[in-house]
């Protein structure tokens, strides 16, 4: 098949945005080259590689097909170049990592002091929920994953890197704010306010209540820790987010952070990677820094 290098970078681009509009934003290139370079790709394939149904983008069988073949591709050479700049003494390449939401209060600090190491490396950083970031590691995507709750369903490498305590939070006046070894049933009659089903934060509660046999009064699930922070400061309900969602100073933000038996949950951060996945030059260095930043 006679395939450009080009092609495969378009399509990828397809893949990742679910638009043509999109794909020509992030090559850098006109809409009709990037319809052009869709054109000739399915007509050397021979099949068609996706279609259109109302406004969304979906990939046919064959489009599956190339997409794994051309990330295969698309990584093998960008290590290749990444291997060959450690060897001219050039730190420089690409290197991507996606987190779920929670993530983003530490990894972009990490981020920015592996910028200062190493300027010439590109950085793409995906933020998504847990269901994101699984289907970003199953497409392997990226580098590199940072994760509490990593799927068992894969063929995966996870390596604990750092604590993720989570906490429960109350709003300032709360009747319990203050007091030590509060057992948990005194919450039975309080509201929980927790994150969405199938995120890393509601799996450990789950597991957690299930084995002190608590069935919380769920009064809402939202996506994101700074909307269940808002909530339980206005009085909604109390909650449980990780410790790295809160300042050091939860009360500046109208929290309490109450000290129920059984509470902070203990969890992990996980470095997770497709098993055989070699990392690129870049990805070892970011590694190697997550590794010792705990020592």
């Amino acid at each position: 098949m006679q395939i450009s290098f080009r092609q495969l970078q378009v399509f990828l681009a397809l893949v990742e945005h679910k638009s043509i509009t999109a794909a020509a934003r992030a090559c850098h290139v006109t809409q009709p080259t990037v319809s052009m370079q869709l054109r000739e790709l399915t007509a050397v394939v021979g099949l068609p590689l996706y279609e259109v149904i109302g406004k969304n983008l979906f990939l046919t069988a064959a489009g599956m097909e190339l997409a794994e073949s051309a990330r295969a591709m698309v990584d093998e050479w960008s290590a290749f170049g990444a291997r060959i700049d450690q060897m001219k003494g050039v730190a420089s390449g690409r290197l991507r990592v996606a987190v779920v939401s929670t993530a983003k209060y530490f990894i972009p600090r990490a981020l920015g002091s592996f910028c200062k190491r190493f300027p010439a490396i590109d950085i793409a950083l995906e933020v998504e929920n847990r269901d994101g970031i699984v289907r970003r590691l199953r497409e392997n995507m990226d580098d590199m994953v940072i994760m509490s709750m990593p799927p068992e369903d894969m063929d995966i490498d996870c390596e604990a890197f750092m604590p993720n305590p989570l906490v429960l939070i109350a709003p300032l006046e709360h009747r319990l704010a203050g007091r030590r070894s509060v057992p948990l049933e005194k919450l039975l009659d309080d509201r929980f306010i927790l994150r969405e089903k199938g995120s890393g934060t509601r799996l450990a509660c789950q597991i957690h209540f299930t084995e002190q046999q608590f069935r919380p009064q769920i009064r809402m699930e939202l996506g994101s820790n700074e909307a269940i922070k808002q909530a339980v400061a206005a009085g909604m309900g109390v909650g449980v987010v990780s410790r790295h969602a809160i300042g050091t100073r939860p009360e500046d933000e109208g929290l309490a952070v109450l000290r129920v038996k059984g509470f902070p949950i203990h969890s992990n951060w996980f470095i997770v990677t497709l098993r055989g996945k070699r990392l690129s030059p870049s990805a070892v260095a970011f590694l190697d820094q997550l590794r010792g930043s705990q020592e």
